[in-house]
């Protein structure tokens, strides 16, 4: 099979089991995928492994909510991802399948698993450079809405784990382009806090 098919085969499995919305649905891990194809090239990574674990990354959310064990997304798109990887011939090595379950595990914030590959540093960046921005911004909001929060939670969130994101970076590359986008997230968050004051 030829990598265009297997790409395309694993992106339809990933849309089949992603969420149905703009959070942390397909839009979002494309954007991953897009920011992770940048980054990658850039430093040479393992392109196969990176585009991979990047359309599987977030499989496992449906799962996750429906789950009585209270497991991370993470892990549970990690096994999914294992097993179909496993059951379709793709003529991936088990040291790719490895990697690319490992580069799963570690993308998650929550997760707490440092990875130690070049492709899980790149796919953890990338999941966190998606929470800051302008895009960023709009998640958050969104997320919030979807807890029927209200402004206060959102500024709850901006403060516990957007506006800390930028300091998580793992790559110096990936580094810069937080620096930017926290800033955009910082001035929000002071003048959401301002005009909520006054």
């Amino acid at each position: 099979m030829l990598e265009n098919e297997i790409i395309l085969k694993i992106r339809n499995f990933a849309i089949e089991n992603s969420e149905k919305n703009d959070i942390h649905g397909f839009s979002h891990v494309e954007r991953v995928y897009d920011t992770c194809i940048k980054i990658g090239r850039k430093l040479n990574a393992n392109m196969k492994v990176l585009k991979i674990a990047a359309l599987l990354h977030d499989i496992g959310r449906i799962e996750e909510k429906e789950s009585l064990l209270k497991r991370n997304h993470a892990e549970i798109s990690a096994l999914k991802a294992k097993q179909f990887l496993t059951t379709n011939n793709f003529n991936l090595s088990e040291k790719d399948i490895e990697n690319i379950v490992h580069t799963i595990r570690a993308h998650s914030f929550s997760n707490k698993i440092a990875p130690y590959t070049l492709e899980a540093k790149i796919l953890s960046d990338a999941d966190k450079l998606d929470a800051i921005g302008a895009i960023g911004i709009f998640r958050t909001i969104g997320f919030t809405l979807q807890k029927y929060g209200g402004i206060e939670q959102v500024i709850e969130h901006l403060e516990n784990k957007i506006l800390t994101l930028k300091d998580k970076m793992y790559l110096d590359y990936t580094q810069k382009i937080a620096e930017e986008r926290h800033n955009i997230v910082l001035e929000f968050y002071r003048k959401l806090k301002k005009e909520k004051i006054s």
